[in-house]
């Protein structure tokens, strides 16, 4: 029997209209002092979507069991969104990153101005968590409270605002892999981590032996994806980036390009991706189930942005 060819764009397609959608819909465009203009324009209309994707193929891996995990995936993918889109706009302010150009515009402190931005992260936080407890049933109290968790120590100083804090006090270091590593593990690694977490949560298979493996998984890929980062930066531009390319090179900011060299930086990208798959293999999950994870683990390696 021939092999079905698996394909990432048919997969994605119908899941990014479902995320846009419920973004669209969930962002009040009506917030007061047009707060919510800002924080649609940091949300909307940009970014490749790979944290909500995550959440959406872990859930399908391991089995959506009802319409209510449905109903959570979709929140939980949608906040996990928010939190990535808030800490973009927190980290493109003159105070930390000092960036003008986010997903091809300018960005949000550019075009609103910076309280305006602050204001829009802030409120971006706070619709994250709200999205994942619904006060109409539609989503388990154990299941919001265990994503309520898992999230919000994935974003604070133990996950991602530690990870950034760390990055803002190493410009101008030589830090060691292992520093370097632990930086990304948190600044990057966390939210993705937490993706893949939140998706078997949400299906309802939390005590299972694929929650091990697809965790591996989940940690080996965002240290991948901050790799490619590091070596986008050196390698791609502006505009096929969206963002200031060489920004970090300029700042003189630890990266695995400046640690390693461009060559060997790659070929750990690429040992990365097979540590991933190789975490997928022992999940005890078939080919089937986890192929969108691989793929999106392709994507993350081969990706030009």
């Amino acid at each position: 029997m021939q092999a079905v060819t698996f394909s990432l764009s048919d997969w994605m397609k119908p899941r990014l209209q479902q995320i846009e959608f419920a973004l669209e819909n969930w962002i009040d465009a009506e917030a007061p002092a047009e707060l919510g203009k800002a924080m649609r324009y940091a949300v909307l209309d940009g970014g490749k979507r790979l944290r909500p994707l995550l959440v959406l193929a872990a859930a399908q891996a391991v089995g959506l069991q009802d319409a209510s995990s449905e109903v959570a995936a979709l929140r939980a993918a949608c906040a996990i969104e928010l939190i990535h889109a808030y800490s973009l706009v927190h980290d493109d302010m003159p105070c930390m990153d000092n960036d003008v150009l986010r997903r091809g515009k300018p960005t949000v402190h550019v075009q609103f101005g910076q309280a305006q931005a602050l204001l829009a992260g802030d409120g971006l936080q706070a619709l994250a968590f709200e999205l994942m407890t619904p006060q109409d049933g539609s989503v388990p109290p154990s299941v919001q409270a265990t994503l309520v968790g898992l999230l919000s120590r994935a974003a604070g100083y133990k996950g991602m605002a530690g990870g950034q804090a760390i990055d803002l006090a190493s410009v101008g270091l030589a830090l060691t892999e292992d520093q370097l590593r632990k930086m990304h593990r948190l600044k990057t690694g966390a939210l993705l981590l937490c993706s893949v977490q939140m998706g078997v949560v949400v299906a309802g298979r939390v005590e299972t032996a694929a929650m091990l493996a697809l965790s591996r998984f989940g940690e080996v890929l965002g240290l991948a994806f901050q790799v490619v980062d590091d070596i986008l930066d050196v390698t791609s531009d502006s505009a096929t980036l969206g963002k200031t390319a060489g920004k970090d090179g300029a700042a003189d900011k630890p990266t695995y390009v400046a640690l390693m060299g461009l060559a060997q930086a790659q070929a750990f990208a690429c040992e990365l991706r097979a540590q991933a798959l190789a975490a997928l293999d022992e999940s005890g999950l078939s080919a089937v189930q986890t192929q969108p994870l691989r793929a999106l683990a392709d994507m993350v390696i081969q990706r030009d942005n």
